[in-house]
């Protein structure tokens, strides 16, 4: 993993439905600043972590940190959690795509969970 410091620094732009769907070699151009777990989906249009543990507690700490840290950002990921596994979605669903803002907010949840 590569130092997040610029993505990590930035905030999200507030989606109104405006704003351009970044291109298949933007998305891959901010790749190596996330955590090597991060994966785009096979058209470019969602930036998704799945993390594994033993347990439910830890899961569910996962999933309340990228809550907490969509409601700040005021960008909503999807999040999907059970018994030894937590997922972290992002997209921009105003724009049917990926934004900045995705590859930011999941800077912003490596950062916190180390």
């Amino acid at each position: 993993m590569t130092n997040t410091t610029d993505l990590n620094q930035q905030s999200c732009d507030v989606c109104a439905g405006g704003g351009v769907v970044m291109t298949r070699a933007e998305a891959h151009e901010k790749m190596p600043q996330l955590h090597s777990d991060w994966m785009l989906d096979a058209e470019t249009s969602k930036l998704t972590r799945e993390m594994t543990f033993k347990g439910f507690a830890k899961p569910v700490y996962h999933a309340n940190l990228a809550a907490f840290l969509g409601d700040k950002e005021g960008h909503h990921p999807d999040i999907q959690f059970g018994w030894g596994y937590c997922k972290i979605t992002f997209t921009s669903h105003e724009l049917g795509g990926l934004s900045p803002n995705d590859f930011i907010c999941a800077a912003k949840f490596d950062a916190l969970v180390g």
